[in-house]
């Protein structure tokens, strides 16, 4: 692991399902959980407070649940996370996705996945249908399930492969992958694109690399 990348890491790489309070895991609420967080991130909303609004639905974890939840309740949930500018038709999206994953995968994404049978397309064009998802979410979703779905990996989206560009690592998956264990892909992967984000972070990742 380069220097760069090691540094890179150590100041940015957790992802955004760990910091919503998501233990990903290849289980059905872990991935519903998902889910709900890459609809939240896909929206044009600070990314800090799509995970806030994730972790105030965090009692909504099931597809069950999200979806026999009142419409206000999933109202208030985003506005206790500050997500305000598309609370009302997030909240009723979140529920037509949980009838959705009921009535189409048994409450349970590891069907979808199953359905895709390992084709990547296949597997972004089944998340898609899920509404307010839309391609900017799969890639959320396949960025970060990577770190449980091997099939997916490498899995850098545009917005990833631009921070690595920004600090001078390579803006190509295979060759960005290579530099770290396949564990620690869904870091990096988080990593790169909180370099496109977040304001300072490329010279603070560039300087602590230079003084090491």
């Amino acid at each position: 692991m380069s220097g760069k990348i090691e540094t890179l890491l150590d100041q940015a790489g957790t992802t955004y399902a760990a910091e919503a309070g998501i233990k990903l895991a290849d289980k059905p609420t872990a991935l519903h959980r998902l889910l709900v967080l890459s609809v939240l991130l896909s929206a044009r909303i600070k990314a800090d407070i799509a995970v806030a609004a994730a972790r105030e639905l965090s009692k909504f974890s099931t597809p069950r649940k999200m979806y026999e939840a009142r419409w206000q309740e999933r109202v208030d949930a985003l506005g206790r996370g500050h997500y305000v500018r598309y609370d009302e038709s997030t909240a009723t999206a979140l529920g037509q996705d949980a009838e959705l994953l009921l009535e189409r995968y048994k409450g349970d994404l590891r069907n979808l996945r199953a359905q895709a049978g390992g084709d990547v397309r296949k597997l972004k064009r089944l998340l898609t249908e899920f509404p307010k998802l839309g391609p900017v979410g799969a890639d959320i979703f396949c960025r970060e399930a990577q770190a449980v779905w091997p099939e997916l990996r490498p899995y850098f989206d545009k917005k990833a492969l631009d921070g690595a560009a920004k600090i001078g690592l390579p803006k190509n998956s295979h060759e960005l992958s290579e530099s770290v264990s396949g564990d620690d892909l869904a870091r990096l992967a988080a990593a790169c694109v909180r370099v496109t984000l977040e304001k300072g972070l490329a010279e603070k990742v560039k300087n602590a690399t230079s003084e090491s």
